[in-house]
């Protein structure tokens, strides 16, 4: 039997508990060993339950030294992501590194290159994409069960409250302190729903976009866009439509659509759901199962198992991002556009459940759906090589 790999995760708190949650559950089937936790503020016995007394420390170059981690998890600030990437790379550390990977894509290529010159292993955390649905989708894509590939849709309609925008210092920051941070609706909370269409259609390097258009609103006093959407050219002639909001009237379970000639495919990615509908067969639903990202690098390193999410397949999610960030920042909305739900802290936008919907519908970006609140005054980005 192996011996289980000493991980080190960078992270702990916020997002980072469901990384604690799931290397318990990995050690517990052997795979894994936690073997550190760099946080400023030591984990307690009862959040450490289970998991033996792993070294703690807030310096993580000296914490994998002195533990000898094979692999670390690091759940940090977007900023401080590349810098501790390399920090394990250059100590022959391989890596799970949460989505997004780099607050732009200068960062990313300083991050992959480095990853990739140190010869270690990197796998980006957009769990969806070790989803078994993904390669199934693919299939039916690729059988022609839909027909020809029109376009693929995203959809988001989440509802966050006011402080959500204040559970860090960083959230709904396009910047902190001059450094790129870009949090927003599409490249933090909803992020998947990129990544996911442009992995079903097989635009997922950055060489598989040709142009990107933007346009990013917020109801929140915030910097960053909470209501936005991104329309995406790929190489493969299929466009990708993105449409985003944290600021729904009710909350709905995120999905990519995939428009074909004679039928469309419906991924609710959290779930794992898949509804296929095309001409003369009636609707059918699949569920699938999930591998989980540090499994299959545990797989990777151990059996030599295919990695699932390498840096560069993330490559075309992150000239997304950069699109974002050099776009003007996010217009305001106009205060008819928006009212506060008394009670809940929260912010509404009414009728953009139905736009979102409408977008990945259509492929249409908002303005084109004849919102109010996204005219002429929206400034809008397009971005090609």
């Amino acid at each position: 039997m192996n011996t289980p790999l000493p991980v080190v995760l960078a992270g702990a708190r916020g997002h980072g508990r469901w990384h604690v949650e799931n290397i318990r559950r990995l050690q517990e089937k052997g795979l894994v060993r936690l073997a550190g936790v760099c946080e400023l503020t030591p984990l307690t016995e009862e959040e450490l339950d289970g998991l033996g007394t792993p070294e703690q420390s807030a310096d993580f170059g000296a914490l994998l030294d002195s533990t000898g981690a094979r692999i670390a998890v690091i759940c940090t600030p977007i900023p401080t992501h590349t810098d501790l990437a390399l920090t394990a790379a250059e100590r022959g550390v391989h890596l799970l590194l949460e989505k997004p990977p780099a607050p732009s894509y200068a960062e990313f290529r300083r991050m992959a290159d480095g990853v990739a010159a140190a010869g270690v292993v990197c796998q980006i955390g957009f769990q969806s994409l070790g989803s078994h649905a993904v390669p199934a989708i693919r299939e039916l894509i690729a059988e022609g069960a839909i027909g020809k590939l029109a376009g693929l849709g995203g959809a988001g309609a989440w509802v966050r409250n006011e402080d959500y925008f204040r559970r860090a210092p960083w959230a709904g920051k396009r910047r902190l302190n001059g450094v790129d941070v870009i949090d927003g609706a599409l490249t933090n909370p909803l992020a998947h729903a990129v990544a996911t269409a442009l992995a079903l259609g097989g635009s997922t390097r950055a060489e598989d976009v040709t142009g990107i258009e933007t346009e990013l609103l917020r109801a929140n006093a915030i910097e960053s866009d909470d209501t936005s959407c991104v329309r995406v050219s790929t190489e493969q002639g299929h466009p990708v439509t993105v449409a985003a909001t944290l600021c729904a009237e009710q909350a709905d379970e995120p999905y990519v659509l995939v428009h074909g000639s004679t039928g469309r495919i419906t991924f609710w990615y959290k779930q794992d759901r898949v509804l296929l509908q095309r001409a003369g067969h009636g609707p059918e639903e699949f569920e699938h199962g999930r591998t989980d990202l540090l499994e299959n690098l545990v797989a990777h390193l151990t059996t030599g198992a295919d990695l699932l999410v390498p840096p560069e397949e993330t490559g075309a999610f992150m000239k997304v991002v950069e699109a974002i960030r050099t776009a003007p920042d996010p217009a305001p909305l106009p205060d008819t556009a928006w009212h506060r739900i008394p009670g809940e802290n929260r912010r509404v936008v009414p009728g953009i459940d139905g736009l979102v919907a409408a977008a990945a519908d259509t492929l249409s970006l908002y303005s084109e759906l004849g919102a109010p609140w996204a005219s002429e005054h929206l400034s809008k980005e397009v971005s090609t090589r």
